[in-house]
């Protein structure tokens, strides 16, 4: 079977968007993980906000730490993103070649997206993990990319996987929704449109990618939270300290200990930050996906030629 050239561009446009976004919002992405990674520790918060972990890179003279781990994010935003963009646009270019319909519905569509993102979180998932470490290192002392990864066995490697599996609900109500109000938005202006390719503005991109992850990041949060408290790094380096730790560090341990120490609220402590971060994220994403996509594709087909 040949490569299908239209996933190809998705997928490409798809995961410069992701390298790009990724670069200009990494430090507030530090920040918030660092945050939302200390939390956990009830009664003893270092960080009552986000702007303190801003402020102890400043006040240590460790700003460029902000940015320590920031090729191992890239490496797996443009991995994940160009996997994920390829199977959702293959999946359902293929759903409807088969099933012969015009349209995908709503289940259809997130049963797509989250096929998709299953794949994308298994084949991802070491170097997501590694981020996770790399960022929640105190600042100045993060390891290598390496090293991060052949610390412990292998298994640590995929820590948080089953949760990450469990929040490909996120960017399929994401892309489900994004998709929905895209198509609705192109429907109107199509009858005024003939023959001529018709796309997104920035702006409206933006706003629809804004939205779109809104409601996907509020209902998906708690899992966003507990993922992080189970990939932070270890602070202490005494192993059998480490070990010890490491068996707290179960999903259902999580769960009780947040549930515990700072009740249902606790699983949505730092949505604020979250929602700052990944909906400016995902919205430049989408705006840069939509703006370069056109350009991908001649690109594309000049080298098939």
């Amino acid at each position: 079977m040949g490569v299908d050239l239209e996933s190809l561009s998705e997928a490409t446009s798809g995961a410069i968007g992701s390298l790009l976004s990724t670069t200009i919002l990494y430090p507030l992405d530090t920040c918030k993980t660092k945050y939302q990674a200390e939390a956990r520790d009830h009664g003893q918060q270092k960080y009552r906000n986000l702007t303190d972990v801003l402020w102890e890179a400043i006040s240590s003279r460790q700003v460029l730490s902000l940015y320590q781990g920031l090729g191992t994010k890239n490496l797996q935003s443009f991995i994940s993103q160009f996997i994920y963009f390829y199977g959702y646009s293959y999946f359902k270019r293929l759903y409807l070649e088969k099933s012969g319909s015009k349209k995908i519905g709503t289940k259809a569509n997130l049963f797509i997206a989250a096929a998709a993102g299953a794949c994308t979180a298994v084949i991802t998932q070491p170097l997501d993990t590694a981020s996770s470490r790399m960022q929640t290192s105190a600042f100045g002392k993060s390891k290598g990319l390496w090293e991060t990864l052949t610390e412990g066995s292998y298994s640590d490697a995929f820590d948080g996987l089953g949760i990450s599996l469990l929040l490909t609900s996120n960017p399929a109500i994401q892309y489900t929704v994004f998709d929905q109000l895209k198509l609705r938005l192109l429907k109107t202006n199509q009858n005024n449109t003939e023959k001529t390719a018709v796309t997104l503005s920035a702006f409206t991109a933006f706003v629809l990618g804004a939205l779109s992850k809104s409601i996907a990041t509020i209902l998906t949060y708690p899992a966003i939270r507990c993922k992080v408290v189970i990939q932070a790094a270890d602070s202490d380096d005494n192993e059998a300290k480490k070990a010890q730790r490491k068996s707290r560090k179960t999903l259902s341990a999580v769960i009780h200990a947040i549930w515990k120490k700072e009740g249902i609220l606790g699983f949505f402590k730092g949505l604020h930050a979250q929602i700052l971060k990944t909906v400016l994220s995902s919205a430049f994403l989408l705006m840069i996906k939509e703006k370069i996509a056109a350009t991908t594709w001649v690109l594309i087909l000049a080298i098939r030629r």
